[in-house]
């Protein structure tokens, strides 16, 4: 079986990025719920592993926590974009290229990756360079 229906598609993004209930199905955890999405860089495709997988390691890199609401993320029909421009951390030191983008639960570690794709144009990462992914990046749930 493949494919998703766009109505869910949409529903459960904004559950994961508006903490929006699902009904009959899903409610936001009424005890602790997570606040963030968490965005993270990475070197080459992380799906198959955690949110460290193939993770930037540039100096002075750091997860980006975008509000779980749709003052930090919009959901339409079976798509997802940021609100405004998720701006990483400076690097001070290193050089790599970003080639994807993750999204996850927490600020560092190996923890769960929810969704990952890849970064086009791919952002070449030096000392001084902002890397950034705009309002215009987007997830697509098919």
């Amino acid at each position: 079986m493949t494919g998703t229906n766009p109505t869910f598609a949409g529903d459960l993004l904004a559950l994961i990025f508006n903490a929006t209930t699902i009904a009959n199905i899903a409610i936001n955890a009424t005890s602790s719920p997570i606040t963030n999405v968490y965005v993270s860089l990475h070197t080459a495709d992380p799906t198959s592993g955690t949110q460290a997988t193939s993770e930037a390691a540039y100096t002075s890199y750091a997860r980006v926590g975008v509000a779980r609401t749709s003052g930090g993320w919009t959901v339409s029909t079976n798509t997802v974009v940021p609100v405004a421009t998720i701006s990483f951390p400076a690097a001070t030191g290193g050089t790599e290229t970003e080639s994807y983008a993750g999204l996850g639960q927490s600020a560092s570690g190996s923890t769960l990756l929810f969704f990952a794709g890849a970064i086009s144009p791919t952002i070449a990462v030096s000392n001084g360079v902002t890397p950034q992914l705009s309002t215009s990046s987007q997830l697509t749930l098919s």
